[in-house]
């Protein structure tokens, strides 16, 4: 982009943090303005990436509507790298800064939930695949009896072309929003294909741009290209009456002091969810800007 352009690489992401700043606070503002009116179910899973090389592997807590599309909320969960490790990569892995893991999937899931409480007066319903950590913070929340997990476990598959089983059939059917999302994340951002040269440098970073993605995907992109239906998530909830443009977005300046902020949303809003082992860690201290 700074080469299409003509500028320096960091305005490129000093930009990019600004326009994340910005549609952090414009999705809190749109949860604030759901508040008590949460009447469908939901759908849970943590969509999987890594900040600055593979051994910080995290996850982010991804709620999406089943009826709506809309997403909730965004929460990460930095985790231990998993599979098999080399002796080479364990030397690496223990020379390597530890990063804090604000209770890992548990705790993430826990937020989650505390996302979702206010948002509904009765049960909330949430679609996902069983997870210990997501029993476990379900047990210790104190407001349980509001939540109902519909527990759907991923059943091994067959050969690619296979037919589908019926407990894979059941799974995919209440799961298909967030799989859906998290294709589509996939999909349209190099920073979270399989196979990338592109990968994100900072949690913080990834966070702000994934805020990006969901406010493009709650107001501005229809619901689905291939029917098609120009509908977006935010009108299916009643959030606006026509999809949006980005300069509809930006047309009003918004402020972290008018808006309900979690501790999590107001750590990456000030940038404070710092990388470890990176020598910097940019602050977002600026007085006279959002």
């Amino acid at each position: 982009m700074a080469r299409s352009f003509g500028c320096a690489p960091s305005t490129v992401t000093r930009l990019s943090a600004r326009l994340g700043r910005h549609t952090l606070l414009l999705h809190a503002l749109a949860l604030r303005h759901l508040a008590g009116r949460l009447s469908e179910p939901l759908a849970a899973d943590h969509f999987e990436t890594f900040e600055f090389s593979q051994d910080f592997p995290f996850g982010v807590l991804t709620l999406v509507g089943r009826d709506s599309w809309f997403v909730y909320g965004l929460d990460p969960a930095p985790h231990a790298r998993g599979g098999k490790v080399t002796p080479y990569q364990a030397v690496r892995l223990a020379a390597r800064p530890r990063i804090p893991r604000r209770g890992g999937y548990r705790g993430s899931f826990r937020r989650g939930l505390d996302v979702l409480l206010p948002l509904s007066h009765s049960t909330v319903e949430i679609a996902c695949d069983g997870k210990e950590p997501y029993m476990l913070a379900l047990r210790k929340h104190p407001q349980r009896d509001r939540i109902r997990l519909e527990v759907h476990p991923n059943p091994v598959r067959g050969p690619k072309g296979a037919p589908r089983s019926r407990q894979a059939l059941a799974r995919d059917r209440a799961m298909y929003a967030v799989d859906q999302l998290h294709m589509l994340l996939r999909h349209s951002r190099a920073d979270h294909k399989r196979e990338t040269m592109a990968f994100g440098r900072r949690l913080n970073a990834i966070l702000e741009r994934l805020h990006l993605a969901i406010v493009w995907r709650n107001f501005i992109k229809g619901r689905s290209e291939r029917r098609p239906d120009p509908d977006t998530p935010g009108m299916r909830l009643g959030l606006s009456d026509c999809p949006w443009t980005w300069r509809r977005v930006l047309a009003r300046r918004l402020f972290p002091c008018r808006a309900s902020l979690t501790p999590v949303l107001r750590d990456l809003y000030w940038r404070n969810w710092r990388t470890p082992i990176l020598p910097t860690n940019h602050l977002h201290r600026l007085r006279h800007a959002a």
